[in-house]
């Protein structure tokens, strides 16, 4: 595979080099673990390669045969941060098939880093048809771009330390430089999953650069400025700060989510008033049955077999991976 070094047009925010990691800004930790997932107990060694649903998403289990499988056209590119700057990131970019021009679509990942499965997401957005560009948002807290994937406890370890100017500055990166490709038209939009689900929302508060969208958020909640849920040990974040932060948003939005997530369950029809309230354009959805991850899980089987969950997310998964296209088709005028 071949490293491409490039420089965005545009950049928003700088920040220290380097961040000490501390407490992270909400409870990922609920977030299935993909050590959870396994083969059942019994099967062929093929049911862990099988490419899962046609025109979803590959599965946890089945990225790896998806990826493998793929027709389209993916590389590692090393982005740099800004035009000039000595600092770096690496993102994983899928192209489409089609030889027309293409809007961008950025995919942020999980608490577990730039993994496998979120290449294979970002490779099922280029097969909707839009440019995907997946960065990997800890390539400075781990010493520099790479490819090598982190163990999801690594990664968790060093996500801490990813503020909000952060990840905002990465995304403004790999959105700038997808732009800037031959093949890619002015307009992007970005979609992620649990800490990426949260990132989305900040990354619609910050208001991003020329031909930012919308967004679609999988399972993460817009707490700003430093703020968490209610914890046992900590206070919830004022409603009057969440709505300060909202009102930022200029784009449509989208949160999509699991009834059997509590903490998001409960927090949903706060922030369906809010956005209301603002006058803002924005759908929620929670899936009765599905977890915090259903979109990684679908019906991979767990160590231990709940097969109404699997189904459950498996039927969210199908309603709402169509439902993303046609909001970034939509929005991207694809």
């Amino acid at each position: 595979m071949r490293f491409v070094l490039a420089v965005p047009l545009l950049a928003a925010c700088t920040i220290q080099h380097t961040q000490r990691p501390g407490p992270l800004p909400d409870d990922h930790l609920a977030h299935m673990n993909a050590a959870d997932v396994v083969a059942p107990a019994g099967a062929p060694a093929s049911a862990t390669h099988q490419q899962g649903t046609p025109g979803l998403p590959p599965s946890n289990l089945s990225a790896p045969a998806r990826l493998a499988a793929s027709p389209r056209h993916g590389e590692w590119v090393k982005i740099a941060l800004e035009p000039g700057s000595a600092d770096s990131l690496m993102a994983w970019v899928v192209y489409p098939a089609s030889r027309g021009k293409a809007p961008v679509v950025v995919v942020v990942h999980e608490i577990f880093g730039l993994s496998t499965w979120v290449r294979g997401v970002a490779d099922q957005v280029a097969a909707e048809g839009f440019i995907a560009v997946a960065p990997d948002f800890l390539s400075r807290l781990r010493g520099g771009p790479t490819s090598v994937e982190l163990p999801a406890d690594s990664a968790r370890r060093l996500i801490g330390g990813v503020n909000s100017t952060e990840r905002n500055r990465i995304i403004v990166a790999a959105a700038n430089w997808a732009m800037t490709q031959p093949a890619a038209t002015q307009k992007y939009a970005v979609i992620g999953y649990c800490w990426g689900g949260q990132t989305t929302f900040m990354h619609s508060i910050h208001g991003g650069v020329s031909g930012f969208s919308g967004g679609v958020a999988f399972y993460g909640l817009p707490y700003m400025a430093g703020g968490s849920p209610a914890t046992a040990t900590t206070p919830a974040v004022p409603a009057t700060l969440v709505a300060d932060s909202l009102a930022k948003i200029r784009v449509p939005v989208m949160l999509l989510s699991g009834s059997k997530d509590a903490r998001i369950t409960a927090a949903m029809p706060a922030l369906d008033s809010m956005m209301k309230a603002l006058g803002k354009a924005y759908t929620g959805i929670n899936y009765e049955g599905a977890v915090h991850g259903f979109l990684r899980a679908q019906d991979d089987p767990k160590t231990q077999r709940d097969e109404a969950e699997e189904q459950a997310n498996l039927a969210a998964t199908k309603d709402a991976w169509p439902r993303t296209v046609r909001f970034l088709k939509q929005r991207l005028g694809l």
